[in-house]
């Protein structure tokens, strides 16, 4: 029978299994969450992104990245990439560092390496479409390593912004700042969709009820990513799940009084985004606050996010997702009024409210916002020389088949001479014959197999 090492806690472990598999999860639903939003034709495209994002990070993250992120700083920059090079020194009996004292280290680093996964998937909502497979896969891969990894080091991992006494519960900064405003970035280099004038529901989302699934996967998960970051079953973590419950729930019903507000009517889209907005600025602060600085901050998610969508698609940045508006701003609020809402009562020696931790946070966090934008941008643009980034515009028509091969919708046409009782239909061959060249239905899909056909063909 295995025996626990020294210090470590059954219960503990049992729960940050959960909340590991929980936070895992939260990609599909993104996934599923940018899916719904996108064109029909799209969604295996930005699908497909974030699963990626599932073997291609954490493979990263196994090798090297985990290392560059918690190894011993070197000079408060980067950690050693060697200490724990392929999971070198981290073991399934003893515990990593004294913050996850009570779970092995191998649970900690693929806890850790679940927000890895998904900080770069967040950012496809941003250039949803505007994005060749290969473009992305160099993007993300470059990107790990010089924007999450260190800037993950610097918070977590014992480097300059810890030693200053910055404040990050569970990804603010480390994951919503980083990936937002990377991806408000890249909008400068794929520039805006094309939107033919005599469509005017192009945008539209393609599936309203796959947005809600998605919102509903990633409210699921995220009381493994805030509740988790407790690192331990105890009553901080209740704290952070109950606080993240009552923000995503605040900014749902404030989003739709918004939408209400500026003459809209109340969508089921956007309660799924308004909780989705009210989850991302809650969680930097999530196991420093009390209830009732959550609910502050679910109505400052609300109203700020609302107004910073508006106002980016007002002067004409085509984020096609929201994800600078949502997840950018959600999380630099959050991550700045820790320094006005902490409770130390929640988390004794920890953040507490003052001038001096409202000053802190704000330098960090206009620091990684501004860190994440210019490196982001200096990649895509020596990129851009490079190789193509963008598809060409021909291939909007069909963007997964072109790109993949694939299509996520298929009618499949029966040939079956059976009736509706069962029996077999005389005339079968002459009606098929009959319907095959009458029904406008049938001719319209297969004018679009000839587009398809074309455009494969132009590729």
């Amino acid at each position: 029978m295995a025996v626990l090492g020294p210090g470590l806690s059954a219960g503990d472990i049992a729960f940050m299994f959960l909340c590991t598999g929980m936070v895992q999860f939260m990609t599909p639903g993104l996934a599923f969450f940018y899916g719904g939003l996108v064109r029909s034709t799209h969604i295996i495209t930005i699908m497909l992104q974030s699963y990626l994002s599932l073997g291609i990070t954490f493979i990263l993250w196994y090798v090297v990245l985990f290392s560059m992120s918690f190894g011993d700083t070197i000079g408060g920059v980067i950690g050693d990439p060697l200490q724990h090079f392929m999971f070198k020194n981290v073991t399934a009996n003893k515990a990593f560092n004294e913050e996850s004292a009570t779970i092995p280290g191998v649970m900690f680093a693929g806890y850790q390496g679940m927000f890895a996964v998904i900080a770069p998937a967040l950012m496809t909502g941003a250039f949803a479409d505007r994005m060749r497979l290969p473009a992305y896969v160099a993007f993300k891969i470059l990107w790990m390593f010089l924007v999450y990894a260190p800037v993950c080091h610097w918070v977590w991992g014992g480097g300059w912004m810890a030693q200053m006494g910055c404040y990050d519960f569970a990804g603010g900064i480390v994951v919503h700042i980083t990936s937002a405003f990377s991806a408000l970035a890249s909008l400068h280099i794929v520039g805006n969709r094309h939107v033919p004038e005599d469509d005017p529901e192009f945008l539209a989302p393609h599936n309203v009820p796959f947005v809600a699934l998605g919102t509903a996967m990633l409210w699921f998960g995220w009381f493994g990513f805030n509740g988790g970051s407790a690192l331990g079953s105890n009553g901080l973590a209740i704290m952070a799940m109950m606080n993240s419950q009552l923000a995503g729930s605040v900014g749902l019903v404030g989003w739709m009084i918004m939408d209400i507000l500026h003459g809209k009517k109340p969508g089921l889209v956007g309660a799924c985004v308004g909780a989705v907005a009210g989850l991302a600025t809650i969680t930097p602060a999530a196991g420093f606050v009390d209830m009732n600085g959550a609910f502050l901050i679910g109505i400052m998610a609300a109203v700020l996010c609302y107004k910073c969508v508006n106002w980016l698609h007002g002067l004409g940045y085509d984020d096609a997702l929201d994800v600078w508006g949502v997840h950018g701003m959600g999380g630099f609020s959050g991550t700045i009024i820790i320094g006005l809402l902490a409770n130390p009562e929640i988390n004794p020696g920890t953040a507490t409210r003052s001038w001096e931790q409202l000053r802190v946070q704000t330098i960090c966090a206009c620091f990684t916002a501004v860190y994440s934008y210019v490196v982001s941008y200096v990649m895509l643009k020596i990129m851009d020389r490079v190789i193509v980034i963008r598809p060409p515009r021909h291939h909007d028509a069909a963007l997964d088949l072109v790109q993949h091969g694939e299509v996520a919708y298929v009618t499949h046409k029966s040939n079956s001479p059976l009736n509706l009782d069962g029996h077999y239909s005389v005339s079968s061959d002459a009606s098929s014959d009959d319907e095959s060249t009458e029904d406008p239905k049938r001719a319209t899909n297969g004018e679009t197999k000839h587009v398809s056909q074309r455009i494969i063909q132009m590729a």
